[in-house]
């Protein structure tokens, strides 16, 4: 394999990996303004998503061109193939955290729920900490970790269900939150849609590593499981509440 071809390949991977954690950060960003409900910030953050967008072009005409005009062998195709992949699914994280800062400009107003921003900010760092750690399994083509990785998924699908049942609660209480309620329910939505698009990213390490493509996508593979994992939990709650309830056997 020609020099050339090696050194356009390693910048490539590198323009690839900067766009990654661009991306995390944008997602850690647009998060954190949408529960400080910055509005400043919020409009920095739109308006930098087209850098995100022109580097998937980038990367997409770099990619392309590499394969037209080199005609790599079959382990440096995949490893081109899986960089145009990955970074269309890095391109559509991207866009989810900009309407995340969106919807923070759309709030009239400062609205909060509490309880409801404790669990967004769990899921965010839990995001934030599978995006760092696929791209880590990329760089090193550690198949293994991206698997596991892929699994974390699951604890992703979890909060959504809790900040659901939450925002319900809210409005239930007082539907004077409706609108509120409502932002709430679309950012936790497209953060649980952003865990989707990380274990995409996992399953084209595997791809780039193996050759095989598979789903790795915990509740695609089993479409009940978030509910049997809740339900467990839910018991093991109560088992332990029923522990603590010691009743005194005064006679």
């Amino acid at each position: 394999m020609h020099d050339d071809f090696l050194e356009q390949l390693k910048k490539l991977q590198s323009t690839f990996m900067n766009m990654g954690i661009n991306v995390s950060e944008q997602i850690y960003q647009a998060s954190t303004t949408f529960m400080t409900h910055d509005k400043s910030k919020a409009k920095l953050i739109v308006s930098d998503d087209s850098q995100v967008n022109t580097e998937e072009v980038d990367l997409e005409k770099e990619a392309l061109n590499l394969i037209a005009l080199q005609q790599p062998v079959a382990a440096y195709f995949r490893q081109i193939i899986c960089i145009l992949k990955s970074s269309s699914d890095l391109e559509r994280i991207g866009d989810h955290a900009s309407s995340i800062a969106q919807e923070t400009l759309r709030m009239k107003k400062k609205q909060k729920l509490p309880d409801v921003d404790a669990i967004i900010s769990k899921m965010t760092l839990k995001i934030r900490e599978m995006l760092e750690s696929t791209l880590d399994a990329y760089l090193h083509e550690n198949e293994s970790a991206a698997r596991l990785i892929a699994q974390d998924d699951l604890t992703i699908d979890k909060y959504f269900v809790e900040c659901r049942n939450l925002i319900i609660a809210e409005i239930e209480k007082d539907t004077k939150k409706i609108p509120s309620a409502a932002s709430y329910l679309l950012v936790v939505r497209l953060l649980e849609r952003i865990g989707d698009h990380i274990v995409n990213l996992d399953e084209w390490v595997v791809y780039n590593h193996s050759g095989k493509l598979i789903e790795l996508n915990p509740g695609k593979i089993e479409p009940d499981l978030i509910k049997k994992e809740l339900k467990t939990e839910k018991n093991e709650l109560d088992k332990s509440s029923e522990n603590k309830e010691t009743p005194s056997s005064n006679k």
